[in-house]
């Protein structure tokens, strides 16, 4: 049986009170075992293009929303809002054209919430977890390793998930049948120490903003509109679905496949 990674990170707080964001979404991006050095050699790749062109350093992470905000270490570099754009066309060019990942985008929308008691974390979690084992049709198992910061109740989801004792203390409301294919608990890693969490932070960054101001029609930040717009945006969404980098079974309420909760 073949293994796969799946590399989960997150745009937005899992908060339901006093939130800073009207939405949570939860990417995975999952590359099988025997691509994954193939995958880490592209991005490794990638990174040394963007260093020669742009002095952009490796060892610096690419963290999507604080690049586009012009946040420190970004702003240190001095780029242009032209070559910001072009660092960031590279990037969507190189995970969509040579990286062999597939995705998953699950997006809790808080504004549809009624129950206080929701748990975003959970639901965003169960969702994307159910999604991979669609997919993996009991051919392959796989391993969920994510960014630092949830692990706790992650760990605990994802335990309750694989577990066929319907007395769990939980609360939660699980599907009847343990997904089969999670093996070893949920593991974290710095994600300034893997460029898959990166790569999962990008497309989970740009996900969000198709839902938040494609989707929603609400305006763009005013940060990230000195230097994108609506339009580039798309063409993330679309160059991603184009190269078959979306699981677009994921949700047919969309053309890109952004399971969308509450319904």
């Amino acid at each position: 049986m073949e293994t796969a990674i799946a590399y989960f990170d997150e745009t937005g707080d899992d908060g339901l009170i006093n939130y800073s964001s009207q939405d949570f979404v939860l990417t995975s991006i999952c590359t099988k075992a025997e691509t994954w050095k193939k995958n880490y050699n592209v991005m490794k790749s990638c990174r040394a293009l963007l260093k020669e062109k742009y002095g952009f350093h490796a060892t610096i992470e690419m963290h999507t929303k604080n690049f586009l905000t012009d946040k420190t270490p970004y702003r240190d570099y001095g780029w242009t809002k032209e070559q910001k754009r072009e660092i960031l066309t590279l990037f969507t060019t190189c995970i969509a054209e040579q990286m062999d990942i597939f995705t998953f985008n699950v997006v809790i929308d808080k504004t549809k919430i009624i129950d206080p008691d929701y748990d975003i974390l959970e639901h965003a979690l169960i969702y994307n977890i159910q999604q991979i084992e669609k997919s993996s049709v009991n051919n392959w198992n796989y391993i969920i390793i994510t960014d630092k910061g949830r692990i706790a109740p992650m760990r605990r989801t994802s335990r309750a998930l694989c577990s066929s004792d319907e007395s769990l203390p939980f609360g939660m409301n699980f599907p009847s049948k343990p997904v089969k294919g999670l093996i070893e608990d949920i593991l974290e890693k710095d994600s300034s120490e893997s460029f898959f969490i990166q790569v999962s932070d990008f497309i989970s960054y740009f996900s969000h903003l198709y839902f938040k101001c494609v989707i929603k029609k609400n305006p763009l930040p005013s940060r990230v509109q000195s230097i994108i717009d609506t339009d580039f945006i798309i063409w993330v969404m679309e160059k991603l679905k184009s190269c078959g980098k979306l699981n677009l079974s994921a949700s047919k309420e969309n053309e890109y496949g952004l399971a969308i909760y509450p319904k």
